[in-house]
């Protein structure tokens, strides 16, 4: 057997929020993690899609990136976008 090889392994504390809503489409089952690991940014996960994106004021501002990242329409990235520029 082979020995791992690690790269890092760490351990952080971390600030969680649960959050639920519905949009026009779509509800959206949130799990947003503030943590000083990413330079400010916290890992935004879709519980339901079982997508996840590790999202700042600029990859908010960033044209197209919650469609992909979230696989969503238009309409409902903008929801999801309105909800998050607030709290990230």
């Amino acid at each position: 057997m082979t020995e791992q090889f690690f790269l890092y392994d760490e351990t952080e504390e971390t600030k969680t929020r649960y959050v639920s809503f519905v949009g026009e489409n779509q509800r959206f089952d949130l799990a947003i993690m503030q943590t000083g690991r990413y330079y400010g940014k916290s890992i935004v996960m879709d519980i339901q899609g079982s997508r996840f994106a590790i999202l700042g004021q600029d990859d908010l501002a960033e044209e197209g990136y919650l469609e992909f990242a979230y696989n969503l329409s238009e309409e409902d990235a903008e929801e999801l976008r309105s909800f998050l520029q607030p709290i990230l």
